[in-house]
């Protein structure tokens, strides 16, 4: 969803227990007493322990809204997104998680499903290239548009990859997926929207316990 200004923000924060905005780094979300967690001068990553630390400000009740800001949402390691992640399952009243990042499609997939998308209209980062390999964008692009024998062909593919396989089939789902999204905004095509869950299902399942070719076929077709 687009939207026109910043101090809209807060507003469409209290929609949801989490909501991604898609604008400049630089730009200050204009949210009152709100908790900030932002990787260390001398980090180039957001930890769990970052994270652990601001879940323990969400353990009692709330009356009022609270705000926790991750500022540069993109840059929280795999375990800070995990723990972040099991917050957002059990949900509590009246705190909204905002995420600000330049980048919405770096955040995993399986944070970027359960939390509402903003993308500032005159930052649109939808209008930029897909940052990837070129043999990772063109493996993305044969799975959003394959489908029956050529799509299980491809899967088997992918899978046969020696060195990393489950990190090279992870990378070529998180661009599929990013390419849907742009490509549905771009067109407004229902068809892109149709394929997201499923390559958001593949994904959670070979993060989660590997079978790469099993659920690429399998939660794909």
């Amino acid at each position: 969803m687009f939207f026109d200004n910043l101090s809209d923000v807060p507003q469409l924060s209290k929609n949801s227990g989490c909501s991604i905005f898609a604008v400049p780094n630089s730009e200050e979300l204009p949210l009152k007493n709100a908790i900030i967690i932002e990787h260390a001068k001398n980090k180039v990553s957001i930890g769990i322990e970052q994270i652990r630390e601001a879940l323990e400000h969400v353990s009692g009740k709330q009356k009022t809204d609270q705000f926790i800001l991750i500022k540069e949402a993109e840059r929280m390691t795999e375990q800070a997104s995990n723990a972040f992640l099991k917050n957002l399952e059990e949900p509590k009243e009246n705190y909204h998680f905002v995420l600000q990042t330049e980048t919405p499609f770096r955040i995993i997939p399986t944070i970027l499903s359960r939390a509402n998308l903003y993308i500032l209209r005159k930052k649109d980062p939808l209008n930029s290239g897909v940052d990837a390999a070129p043999e990772i964008k063109d493996l993305a692009k044969k799975m959003i548009v394959a489908s029956g024998k050529d799509y299980v062909e491809l899967a088997e593919k992918i899978a046969k990859k020696k060195d990393n396989a489950r990190e090279y089939a992870l990378n070529i789902l998180s661009v599929a997926i990013e390419m849907c999204y742009k490509s549905y905004f771009k067109t407004k095509n229902q068809q892109f929207l149709k394929k997201l869950p499923k390559f958001i299902k593949a994904y959670d399942s070979i993060a989660i316990n590997g079978h790469i070719k099993l659920h690429l076929v399998a939660d794909m077709l």
